[in-house]
Formats: structure tokens, C-alpha cells, sequence
């Protein structure tokens, strides 16, 4: 079937100091920032793989060569796995499935806004925030298409082609927002759950500095589920996390950074003003 990427797909000119640069937390998780967004790749060079989301607005070419490059250019991912459609996560997914021609999965929440039903709400410059806050009505909204070519996660956590791999609900950021935790070195890849790095702030996304926050504010439509969310993957005790936004963490930093957000979530994390406050 013909995809679509969203009508109000555009290129937003904005990077940060680790963009086009990757980084492995474990022998078989790698992750490469695109811009200022992160997308993962679980697998070993020479073995089957998988990807985590689809980066920033037409840079699809960017994601293929950096799976490439780590991968070989013979060696599709076996699948894709979304873990929210907002612009920044599925922006060179077109260009991935037509490359690749493999499944893409997202949780049912999700499938209005990638089957070309719904648009998210209009990202909210007007909240509590620095300049990327104030800048986020330019931001891509509008639903992308990819009918018959993405299907539900499987309702009992399991995930297709790993049986290392869970999904866990997270909403809160968006309704249908997923992260993948591997139990057996409680890794976590936390989309937008919660950053490590302030992301509404130009500096902090440019020098990528490292600090546990709340969901991008700007595109954040449920706060009371957002706090929740937060709780649960604290109880999880990530020893790695790796999240959409931010390079990422390990240790003392990140385990009383999380422990800090989910205790002062309403102070640290929700806006004092905004549409969705």
C-alpha cells in the first residue's frame, strides 16, 4: 500500500554536538543520535537486528547508512518498533520501509496517528519552557500513513523476533507511548517516558548535557499519566538507560536522578502554564 509521511513534514533545522554519532551501552545495544533524537538498534554486528524509531523529518538516508555502517549493507532489520508517532520518532520511516520492506509494530493507542486517522494536538508553544518550547510550533504534527504496513505489539509484553525484550505501556507523552526493558541487565529504552537531557533548553540539547527530566513538555498531554509512567519505571531500578532525547545514563547519576523526578515530579517536571497543564 502507498505510506505518506505527514503532510506538514518538514526539515527542522536544529542538531546537537552528538549528532551523526553513535554509541554501544552493551555488546548488542547501540544507539545514534539523529539531530536531537536518539534512535536504538538491539543486535550484534554480523546478527539479526532491530530498530528502535525513525529519527528526525527526511532523515531516513542518515538512519540507513548508520545501520550500514554497523550492520553491513546486506542486513535488514527484522523489524521496526515505534515507541510513540511523534514527528521526531517517525520521521524517515517511509524511507526505512521502503528501503528495508519489514514490519513495523506500535502499541493500538498509537495507530490513529500512523494510519493517517488523527493528528496529535498541536504542540504547545505557549507552556513553561526555554527556546525549543517556544519554537514548537513549527514542529510536525499531522498524522503520518503507513497502513498495512505496522501492527499491534503483542497484549502480553512479548515482542516479535527477541525473546529478550518486553514493551511496557508509558503514557502520559503521548497515549500509546512504549519502552523496552531486557529484565536480565535491567536495560531500559525509555523513549520519552522520561530525557536525560532538559530538552526545551538550545544549550543543554546542544552540549547534550546529562540530567534526568520529565517528557518534552511542549508535546506532554497528560501529566497526571506522565507522573505515573515515571514511578513505574522507577520501581523497574534501570541500571542503563537509554532515552529519546539525551545521551545515556548508568549508576548513581541516573539512579537518584530518576528517584528525584518521581518523588518532585509536579515541581521538576510538570509547566507552571500551558494548554495541558
Amino acid at each position: 500500500m502507498e505510506m505518506e509521511q505527514s503532510k506538514d513534514n518538514r526539515v527542522i533545522p536544529m542538531t546537537s554536538f552528538s549528532s551523526g554519532h553513535g554509541e554501544a551501552v552493551a555488546d548488542d545495544v547501540y544507539y545514534f543520535t539523529n539531530q536531537i533524537v536518539n534512535v536504538v538498534m538491539l543486535g550484534s554486528p554480523g546478527e539479526d537486528w532491530i530498530l528502535i524509531d525513525c529519527g528526525m523529518p527526511k532523515c531516513g538516508e542518515e538512519i540507513i547508512a548508520a545501520a550500514e555502517k554497523r550492520f553491513g549493507k546486506d542486513n535488514p532489520p527484522k523489524a521496526i518498533f515505534l515507541s510513540h508517532g511523534h514527528f521526531d520518532h517517525v520521521g524517515g520511516i517511509v524511507a526505512l520501509i521502503n528501503k528495508w520492506n519489514v514490519p513495523v509494530y506500535a502499541h493500538p493507542l498509537e495507530m490513529p496517528f500512523i494510519t493517517g486517522k488523527e493528528e496529535y494536538p498541536e504542540p504547545d508553544s505557549s507552556v513553561e519552557g526555554g527556546l525549543l518550547a517556544k519554537l514548537s510550533s513549527i514542529y510536525p504534527h499531522e498524522p503520518i500513513d503507513i497502513s498495512g504496513h505496522v501492527y499491534n505489539y503483542p497484549e502480553d509484553g512479548s515482542l516479535p523476533e527477541t525473546k529478550k525484550w518486553r514493551w511496557i505501556h508509558a503514557p502520559g507523552h503521548s497515549p500509546g507511548q512504549v519502552v523496552f526493558f531486557r529484565e536480565i541487565d535491567r536495560i531500559l529504552i525509555a523513549a520519552d517516558a522520561f530525557i536525560t537531557v532538559k530538552q526545551d533548553s538550545f544549550y543543554k540539547v546542544l552540549i547534550q548535557k546529562r540530567e534526568v527530566h520529565g517528557p518534552p513538555r511542549y508535546l506532554t498531554t497528560d501529566w497526571q499519566a506522565a507522573w505515573d509512567t515515571v514511578k513505574k519505571l522507577r520501581d523497574l531500578r534501570p541500571s542503563i538507560v537509554v532515552s529519546g532525547h539525551g545521551q545515556y545514563m548508568k549508576g548513581a547519576a541516573l539512579r537518584l536522578g530518576l528517584k528525584k523526578l518521581a518523588e518532585n515530579f509536579g515541581t521538576l517536571a510538570i509547566p507552571s502554564h500551558g494548554r495541558f497543564v
